[in-house]
């Protein structure tokens, strides 16, 4: 453990790990003139695509966790850049849908690939991405991701008294 860690809270160490994750994959896909966040839309948006869905920005928004507000505008900046469409939804005129460009799609393979070394490389010291240490540290975020935790709705200090 590095000495700016000894002592830190899991919080503060979840907050560091997550920054030093954004930092180097805005470095790694800078390249292909993408940023951390357009990855993650990117990305996310090849997913769903290849399992047969075209999301609105709204679904893309709730499967990120970026706020929509956030992801329409990262749509419109890679709208313009030629890697997104943007099209109204048929069936709800005020839902707009987000699918790749062929090119969107090819920059967004390259991405996923540096990205998988970058993800490969960080994960070493766990033993490496199929390590049994590795799945066990993703069950363990999922499930920290999956508890409720709503800053806005304070513990109940009655029912702890």
């Amino acid at each position: 453990m590095s000495t700016a860690s000894e002592g830190a809270t899991p919080g503060f160490l979840v907050w560091r790990l997550s920054m030093k994750w954004r930092v180097a994959v805005d470095r790694a896909v800078a390249p292909l003139g993408l940023t951390h966040a357009q990855y993650s839309l990117v990305a996310s948006l090849y997913g769903m695509h290849r399992a047969g869905r075209r999301p609105s920005q709204r679904q893309l928004a709730d499967h990120t966790g970026l706020e929509a507000l956030y992801v329409s505008k990262l749509a419109r900046s890679l709208e313009g850049a030629g890697l997104v469409e943007r099209a109204r939804d048929p069936r709800d005129p005020r839902a707009v849908q987000l699918a790749l460009t062929e090119e969107g799609r090819e920059v967004t393979r390259r991405a996923i690939d540096v990205v998988q070394g970058l993800l490969g490389r960080l994960l070493e010291p766990l033993g490496g991405l199929d390590s049994p240490r590795v799945q066990e540290f993703t069950r363990d975020l999922t499930a920290l991701l999956d508890a409720p935790l709503d800053p806005l709705d304070p513990p109940n200090d009655k029912e702890q008294s």
